[in-house]
């Protein structure tokens, strides 16, 4: 019989933990939630105050019978699920399964899994915090009245099979918005002229560009406006009026909050959502390291706070006078959003004496990645800032303005290790100006006049609308990724080269869905959910009132609509194949495995084929048409489409016009044959073995 019984989530965390604890303590896991609400049906008595009616989850059950008999046996039982919302639903979920009394000290809570914080949180048990479990209970029960009461409007005036969520429609709208501001965009001309000029003492060419007239800023719109300027300062003389010289200091990014590691992960790594987040969660529960056994890595990856434990800041300036000295270390502290929950401290390195590259080979390779991201952005937030020198010139010629600026990386600083990403271009380190005075002449080289037009806003990426989300107070850290993994599977919204576009069914559903319940989808709305969910867990609101007041007016507008909106057609997107047996133009339907072509005559007519999706440039080796296909892990590669009859042109790399074939691309591309190969027998050998 056990002392102790410790409950955790996932396995993986169970084998980091067991190690910690002494050997009459039996932890065991619950593998994520064992308890839900149903699926076949809304499962909230909406007559009896909203109750929920949850469910053991299915397939479940010897589980549930294994940690009942463990729990009675026990001298003690602890919860030990993670120290979130969700967690702590879990551990009362697990209360109530297992009979344990959640008014006692049953649960246990650590930010990271190390010796000390796991046997200092055992130590400290607490009861199972109702406020928390309530504000999860919210957020449960709104989410399935909002998708179970709007998604049979939408079976019934769109399409059978479609669903809405309360955030989700949300993010799809964002994304819409931005698609049709970037289609009513109208581009705008303007003119920029830059002057080369050179400084006859070091012999050094720079750059200097039109700022306006007498030192006025002026923006040119037109080819006149510009043969104007040009004529006037044909024949001047360019002399250096003013130079500023200064410093300036650029400091390091705070710690990775959930949002910034997901759009940092996005950018440098190229990691989806999805991704970044099962990989962390993987480095938070522990990673099998030679001679120190399993070992969590990083401290809970759903956060929305920037502050750091002063354990972990004194280890940091370890670190960082040891490896770089100290004109490298500045004690820094980082201001915390004024929404954030601040439950937990910043993802970290659990410990800093553990670098990426010494346990690399212990590590998959996207683990390395990650992790490497999450150890170097930590330790530069606590180094010194980097410092340039400025300059900066204005350059008059015959009353009109020039403006030079330059910039010389004088200390690096953090950028030593680490420089955050950016959505936009990166600014240069160095951009070198020679040493210029007052009153000076320069000595025209060359002038440049270069016309543009300005741009329409980008279409999200999956990092940029995780910042869009995080600004308007949609979701917490917990949601993002699966509200972006959520839409896409829909198919409400498509990747295209990484950005995010609504397709015809998105477009659909977002207008029926704002046009008839502008109430609930909208950013405002979703926002203020949000502020009540955070109230509710700091205790000053009941979860019950909240969905009472949301719930009368929703439940007349939706009685509304079923009444009042008519069917909506679906457009279906016409290919350019016909249909061998028919004639008929086929068209572009989505299936469990993505899209496929089928002739619009069903069901007189069911022929179905497989949809290619081609390129517009030729294949590098002999001209045919190069087909996009997707390895088993989703990834794209390039094919022509005489592979492999006459032509065996492959490559990751999508080709560009006029590129020459590197053949060895070929290799990588044959292993991921030889995967799908695989893939397609196992397929069939799980057929053969059903039929048996």
């Amino acid at each position: 019989m056990a002392d102790k019984l410790i409950i955790v989530e996932s396995p993986a965390k169970a084998n980091t933990i067991k190690k910690f604890l002494g050997g009459n303590t039996k932890v065991l896991a619950s593998m994520g939630h064992i308890r839900d609400l149903p699926k076949s049906k809304m499962g909230i008595d909406i007559e009896h105050d909203f109750e929920p009616q949850y469910i053991n989850i299915r397939g479940k059950g010897d589980l549930i019978k294994t940690l009942k008999k463990e729990a009675a046996s026990a001298k003690k039982v602890y919860l030990a699920t993670d120290p979130d919302r969700e967690g702590e639903a879990i551990a009362w979920h697990l209360a109530h399964i297992l009979e344990l009394d959640e008014t006692k000290d049953v649960r246990v809570t650590f930010n990271e899994i190390t010796k000390g914080a796991v046997q200092e949180a055992i130590k400290k048990p607490r009861k199972i915090d109702m406020n928390l479990t309530d504000a999860q209970q919210a957020r449960r029960v709104l989410d399935r009245i909002v998708g179970y009461k709007i998604s049979p409007v939408l079976w019934k005036k769109v399409k059978r099979g479609l669903s809405a969520g309360r955030v989700q429609s949300v993010a799809v709208k964002l994304i819409v918005d931005r698609e049709e501001e970037i289609e009513k965009f109208i581009p705008e001309e303007y003119w920029n002229i830059y002057a080369k000029l050179l400084d006859e003492k070091s012999k050094k060419v720079f750059e200097a560009k039109f700022y306006g007239k007498n030192n006025k800023k002026q923006e040119l719109h037109t080819k006149a406006e510009v043969d104007e300027i040009l004529k006037n300062i044909e024949n001047a003389k360019y002399v250096v009026s003013e130079v500023k010289k200064g410093e300036r200091k650029r400091t390091p990014a705070p710690p990775f909050t959930t949002s910034t590691m997901q759009q940092e992960a996005s950018r440098k790594l190229g990691f989806t959502l999805k991704k970044t987040m099962s990989v962390a969660q993987g480095l938070y529960e522990g990673v099998k390291i030679p001679e120190k056994g399993t070992v969590g890595l990083i401290t809970y990856m759903r956060t929305d706070s920037t502050r750091i434990s002063e354990v972990a800041r004194a280890a940091a300036k370890t670190h960082i006078l040891k490896t770089y000295g100290k004109e490298y270390y500045d004690n820094r502290y980082y201001k915390t959003g004024k929404d954030a929950q601040d439950a937990h401290e910043a993802i970290r390195p659990t410990y800093v004496e553990i670098t990426p590259d010494e346990i690399k080979d212990s590590l998959t390779n996207d683990q390395y990645k990650l992790y490497k991201l999450i150890y170097n952005r930590f330790i530069a937030s606590q180094m010194s800032g980097a410092i340039f020198d400025t300059i900066n010139a204005t350059i008059d010629a015959n009353g009109y303005t020039f403006k030079a600026n330059g910039q010389n990386l004088k200390f690096k600083g953090f950028m030593v290790l680490y420089v955050e990403g950016k959505d936009e271009k990166e600014e240069e380190e160095n951009i070198s100006l020679p040493d210029l005075i007052e009153k000076q002449e320069v000595i025209k080289k060359k002038i440049e006049p270069k016309q543009s037009f300005t741009e329409p806003p980008a279409r999200y990426t999956e990092a940029s609308l995780v910042k869009a989300l995080e600004e308007k107070g949609i979701g917490r850290p917990s949601t993002y990724s699966p509200t972006i993994t959520t839409i896409l599977e829909r198919r409400y919204i498509e990747k295209i080269q990484k950005q995010l576009a609504p397709t015809e069914l998105g477009r659909v559903v977002n207008k029926l869905l704002i046009e008839n319940f502008s109430d609930v989808i909208n950013v405002e709305f979703t926002a203020k959910m949000e502020n009540e969910f955070d109230q509710i867990a700091e205790g000053n609101k009941n979860w019950k009132d909240t969905i009472r007041t949301f719930y009368a007016p929703f439940e007349k507008t939706v009685e509304k609509v079923e009444k009042e909106l008519e069917h909506v057609e679906l457009v279906e997107e016409v290919s350019d194949v016909p249909c061998e047996k028919c004639g008929r133009m086929m068209v572009i339907k989505y299936g469990k495995y993505g899209k496929f072509l089928a002739c619009p005559g069903y069901p007189e007519c069911k022929n179905a084929k497989p949809f290619i999706e081609t390129i517009d440039v030729p294949c590098p080796k002999c001209g045919a048409k190069v087909q996009i296909r997707k390895t088993k892990k989703k990834r794209n590669y390039y094919i022509c489409e005489n592979n492999p009859t006459s032509c065996d042109y492959i490559s990751w790399n999508k080709p560009k016009p006029g590129e020459k074939w590197n053949p060895e691309e070929k290799v990588e591309i044959e292993d991921t044959k030889k995967v799908e190969k695989k893939k397609t027998t196992k397929k069939k050998t799980s057929t053969k073995g059903k039929k048996k």
